[in-house]
């Protein structure tokens, strides 16, 4: 089996260890890799899902930005961009999953975890969660910053989805300097000792081959006491505010397209086309996951429909910000669903 380095190099890549779009070029202090052409996108490179991923997409109540789960740590803001190959541009409504340990380096989901002593965390789930990206192609979650385990540097574990299909599994890592400050300043983490993260990239069986564009900046954000941080990630995919081309779960039963405008600010039209006589329910929730309302269409007929919705609907006061607004068809093929999402702008 080749490996990544093989991979790059039958490509005509060698030397990029991991696969992002490049905006300037990156010196041996990122993890010795460059590329000139700054006009260059390309994939994010496939990594392990490791062994402690959860179904965390067809989990409802984790479609939630804030994945702290009640555990405590620096906090952290992490942000993630989501851009397709074919023409470097940002990808609206890519589902982003992402998974970490708490401060302590434990998961949660797994039993028997013996790192500083068993932990059973089955049936918790912090540290987790999925957002959908934005008309600017990014999702944020708040959470904490990762612990450390032994055998592996601190990293991040994310997916992306494109209409449910999953597209990438891959993981991110942070400067080593201000990753350590953290460690060591921090009595948070006094777990570890007070001390720095040991594990290198050169030991590490993820970054040891590359680690130069899975590498996420990390700022101090004076309004939290903790930390900004950001990665741009592309995958197989055309960047487009619009439909995306592979849409499974409908199963041929209609197309929900992007509401317009967006973002937008008193109201605005969510279309769709059916193909079948059908019940249309449309529910928006907030980033919390939180249903905030409901709009019930029955015996639409085949054919182009729009439901218009404003800040106001069904009596509930919608304030600005994001939503991830979803269609449900129902008819004699049965119940089909869809989501994308939507901006609340500021009057």
């Amino acid at each position: 089996m080749m490996d990544r380095r093989d991979l790059l190099k039958a490509a005509g890549l060698a030397g990029i260890a991991s696969l992002l779009p490049w905006k300037k070029t990156l010196g041996n202090a990122a993890g010795g890799y460059a590329l000139a052409d700054e006009s260059a996108c390309v994939l994010i490179p496939q990594e392990t899902e490791g062994p402690y991923p959860l179904d965390t997409v067809s989990n409802s109540e984790l479609l939630r930005q804030d994945i702290t789960g009640g555990k405590t740590g620096v906090p952290l803001k992490m942000r993630l961009k989501i851009i397709g190959s074919v023409n470097c541009a940002p990808i609206q409504n890519a589902w982003v999953k992402i998974w970490h340990c708490d401060k302590d380096g434990y998961y949660s989901g797994y039993t028997n975890q013996g790192y500083l002593g068993t932990q059973n965390n089955a049936g918790q789930t912090f540290c987790r969660g999925v957002q959908v990206t934005d008309a600017n192609g990014e999702v944020e979650f708040i959470t904490i910053f990762p612990g450390w385990y032994t055998g592996r540097v601190t990293h991040i574990h994310f997916r992306v989805y494109l209409s449910s299909v999953l597209t990438a599994t891959s993981q991110l890592t942070f400067p080593v300097d201000t990753k350590n400050a953290i460690y060591t300043s921090s009595p948070l983490y006094s777990v570890h000792n007070g001390g720095p993260d040991p594990q290198t990239f050169a030991s590490d069986n993820v970054f040891s081959d590359g680690y130069a564009l899975q590498m996420a900046t990390l700022t101090p954000d004076s309004a939290t006491g903790g930390y900004d941080s950001y990665l741009e990630v592309t995958i197989n995919g055309t960047g487009t505010a619009g439909l995306q081309n592979m849409e499974p779960e409908t199963g041929g039963q209609f197309k929900l397209l992007q509401n317009y405008p967006n973002p937008y600010t008193v109201a605005t039209t969510i279309p769709f086309t059916l193909g079948n006589t059908s019940d249309v329910t449309v529910e928006l929730f907030d980033l919390s996951g939180k249903k905030v309302a409901v709009v019930q269409k029955d015996q639409l007929a085949p054919g182009a429909h729009e439901i218009t919705v404003g800040n106001g609907i069904n009596g509930v006061s919608l304030g600005p910000g994001g939503y991830i607004y979803q269609i449900s068809v129902t008819n004699g093929n049965g119940t089909f669903r869809q989501c994308k999402m939507m901006t609340a702008a500021r009057l």
